[in-house]
């Protein structure tokens, strides 16, 4: 079965970006010339996913201008002949991709902002991309792999990394059976544990693939750590009905939900980007770049 629907959960207030995410949504900060949240998009259409369900705020309405028409602009850009770049602006979203939104009116945790897509989702299996993970694989993308281990098992699948010990405290930690070198069967799943108390340094980041049974889980799931509706419980809960597998990803994650994590990403796709990557490389040769 393919996976069709993709969540995009960005109702966040970004306050580690803060003041820059005081009037720009920090999915729409730029990753050399595409937004965060495109990569993320490319990254679901490439697997196969032809319906994105952003869910936001208020705040976050710039996100629906972004993928929407640009009547001026294009006006603008077909009088100065232009035509290069009114291609980049029209094809942000290929013919035949469906975008929905729905509003998050309070910032109540993942759990909660994944349960308010459960009616444009209905009752198939579903994908969840937090755009502040950027996965770069060089090729088509973490989604594609989790779709092909989908296709294996049919059962929700669950991106995972090994991070430092020290760090387990920030994330949903997972103890598993080895099954494959990079799939394996959850048997338990816990929210942000100190690490002498984690079950592993395997950590859950930004991409799922979901059955639907899940929405009744968090429908009836009550707040948890830091007072949310933490998807992490209703997996843990999920796992009491069918099996949940997790999967270690091929290609290197960067953490944009961070500014250490952000300025990486920038780096390194500026490093593989062929309008930038010679005068960036020379830039970073010359010794302009100083430690102090």
């Amino acid at each position: 079965m393919s996976i069709k629907k993709a969540i995009f959960p960005v109702a966040g207030l970004g306050t580690r970006f803060l003041p820059a995410t005081k009037v720009i949504p920090k999915e729409m900060l730029p990753i050399v010339d595409k937004p965060i949240i495109q990569y993320a998009t490319e990254e679901a259409i490439n697997a196969g996913v032809d319906e994105l369900i952003f869910v936001i705020s208020e705040s976050k309405k710039s996100i629906l201008h972004h993928y929407g028409d640009a009547e001026v602009l294009n006006q603008e850009l077909i009088e100065k002949q232009k035509h290069d770049l009114l291609e980049i602006v029209s094809d942000i979203i290929p013919a035949g991709i469906k975008l929905k939104y729905v509003e998050q009116h309070k910032a109540l945790g993942l759990g909660h902002a994944v349960l308010c897509a459960r009616e444009q989702v209905g009752k198939e299996p579903f994908a969840v991309i937090l755009p502040d993970d950027m996965i770069d694989d060089d090729e088509h993308g973490c989604l594609s792999q989790m779709v092909k281990i989908f296709n294996e098992h049919n059962s929700s699948i669950i991106a995972v990394e090994n991070v430092n010990p020290s760090d387990t405290d920030k994330y949903g930690i997972v103890s598993t059976e080895y099954l494959t070198e990079h799939v394996s069967r959850m048997l338990d799943i816990v929210e942000k544990p100190d690490p002498e108390l984690a079950p592993s340094t395997l950590a859950v980041v930004g991409r799922y693939i979901l059955t639907p049974e899940i929405f009744d889980l968090l429908e009836n799931l009550g707040k948890g750590a830091g007072g949310e509706i933490q998807l992490t419980d209703a997996i843990k809960k999920l796992l009491n009905h069918q099996s949940v597998h997790t999967y270690q990803f091929h290609g290197r994650r960067y953490d944009c939900g961070s500014k250490l994590g952000y300025i990486k990403a920038k780096l390194n796709y500026a490093l593989k980007h062929p309008e930038v990557k010679a005068g960036l490389l020379e830039h970073l040769q010359s010794g302009e770049v100083k430690n102090n």
